[in-house]
């Protein structure tokens, strides 16, 4: 390898004391980002609309307490997010705000591909006005590419497309990221990551979400597509991909970084949703679901696997937790919150130390 797997030391040495802006900070991932990087000694600035859920991992482990500035925003009022880019001034840009749901992208399509197309070419308008050298990972999806139900994972150069709003609005961002990377210069990498999962998360229609309020309230969960395959995978994987990937844009202004990244688990770990739900529930140690299947539901891809060999074999980076300790750490954070037993905010940091102390 050309690299080796981060450690907390390495991380410490590239974000601490840098400025770092992070859109999309008061969503799910966006907030577990800004709880590493202010662990790691950044200096966070969040962009972001309202936390999109009540309750909320940014509300519940007072994310807003640990940012040097919070701006509650649309991505599309490209003046105010321009003003908080150069108020920043930052050292790398993680790029996570979108509208990050298929099911509501069939509801509300034209504003699906508005915020994830038209807001991430604002976003990296407003770090062109900086009129310096600064990089950016745009974060997309796995759901990127043109679906075929193969049963490989995808590379980094296999097409883009998508069948649903949500998954073509991400191909276009792919399309807009490698025009802006290619006609202005930019030092601007891409990061496509496979089905997170971990606590804090409650957007609708998600299913570990669906299964933690499903068991917390003593009610089966129903499962719509059981027999789907998705990569899976504990939010602090792909971030810790996001941050190597960061760390190596801010070291170098090597070419080979500035480019498309796949983040999912290893061959093999990938599990059905029907295997997902199970083992779900049987570290949880209750709760059940029944087959909602519906063959009139908006289509859904039925096979998803990402291929990361480039992220293992040019950039370092590897899983450090299987499908299972995902999901044992997951339940453990669930179970913690609705027992009201330990605070949020230490119970992500200690499963961030836990999963840095992994090999």
């Amino acid at each position: 390898m050309s690299a080796t797997a981060p450690d907390l030391a390495e991380l410490e040495r590239a974000y601490r004391g840098r400025s770092v802006f992070v859109t999309g900070h008061t969503g799910f991932k966006g907030a577990w980002l800004t709880l590493w990087l202010h662990r790691l000694g950044a200096r966070v600035s969040g962009y972001a609309l309202a936390p999109p859920t009540d309750p909320s991992l940014f509300a519940a482990a007072r994310v807003e307490e640990l940012l040097s500035a919070h701006h509650e925003a649309d991505l599309r009022e490209t003046e105010r997010l321009e003003r908080a880019v150069a108020d920043a001034a930052p050292d790398v840009v993680f790029h996570l705000a979108a509208q990050a749901l298929v099911r509501p992208s069939y509801a509300a399509p034209r504003e699906t591909f508005a915020v994830n197309v038209v807001g991430t070419a604002a976003l990296l308008d407003a770090v062109r006005a900086l009129g310096r050298p600064c990089p950016v990972v745009a974060v997309t999806s796995d759901k990127c590419y043109e679906n075929r139900e193969q049963v490989w994972g995808y590379r980094e150069d296999d097409p883009f497309g998508g069948h649903d709003p949500y998954s073509a609005s991400k191909g276009a961002a792919e399309v807009l990221v490698a025009s802006y990377r290619r006609s202005f210069g930019m030092r601007l990498a891409s990061a496509r990551a496979g089905n997170v999962i971990g606590g804090g998360d409650w957007a609708a229609d998600r299913i570990v979400c669906d299964l933690a309020r499903a068991v917390a309230a003593g009610e089966p969960l129903e499962v719509r597509s059981p027999r789907a395959v998705r990569p899976w995978q504990h939010v602090l994987e792909p971030l810790s991909g996001y941050l190597l990937l960061g760390a190596r844009l801010l070291e170098s202004d090597d070419p080979r970084w500035a480019s498309g990244w796949n983040f999912g688990p290893l061959p093999g770990d990938e599990l059905t949703v029907r295997e997902l739900v199970e083992r779900f529930l049987a570290a949880w140690g209750e709760g059940s679901w029944r087959d909602a299947s519906d063959p009139k539901q908006p289509h859904e891809a039925k096979v998803l696997r990402l291929c990361v060999d480039k992220a293992l074999w040019e950039l370092g980076w590897r899983p450090r937790w299987s499908a299972d300790e995902a999901i044992r750490r997951t339940v453990e954070w669930y179970r913690a919150f609705h027992a009201g037993e330990g605070d949020p905010r230490a119970l992500a940091l200690a499963q961030i130390d836990a999963y840095l102390a992994a090999r």
